[in-house]
């Protein structure tokens, strides 16, 4: 469908790395329709400011979410990107406390 868009091109690929945080580039621009030229591009923007970072996994790439930094937008500087990922259907992942071993009724710890 051609003509404009509610959701910028920035927006739909960091909306698919919080969803597929494995996803290729290749598979970013069959997805979202345009170039993988442009994907990288938008990646390197969004790595620069930020909002993702990229940790290697054996031969591919696996993309991290800061859902804390606030949209760029000024009218929407007092919204956090996590939350506008949230409302486009990504589910944050919880980190989980370090497990602990369990102690015994009446056992001293430390």
């Amino acid at each position: 469908m051609p003509g404009w868009k509610f959701v910028t091109n920035h927006a739909l690929v960091l909306c698919q790395i919080a969803q597929q945080p494995r996803v290729t580039v290749r598979e970013l621009s069959l997805t979202i329709g345009i170039t993988e030229r442009a994907i990288h591009r938008i990646i390197t923007d969004l790595e620069t400011d930020g909002y993702v970072t990229k940790v290697r996994e054996g031969r591919r790439l696996k993309y991290r979410i800061n859902p804390s930094l606030s949209l760029r937008d000024e009218m929407l500087q007092d919204k956090a990107v996590g939350d506008f990922l949230e409302v486009l259907g990504w589910r944050r992942r919880r980190r989980q406390a370090p497990k602990t071993e369990p102690v015994a009724l009446g056992e001293k710890t430390g």
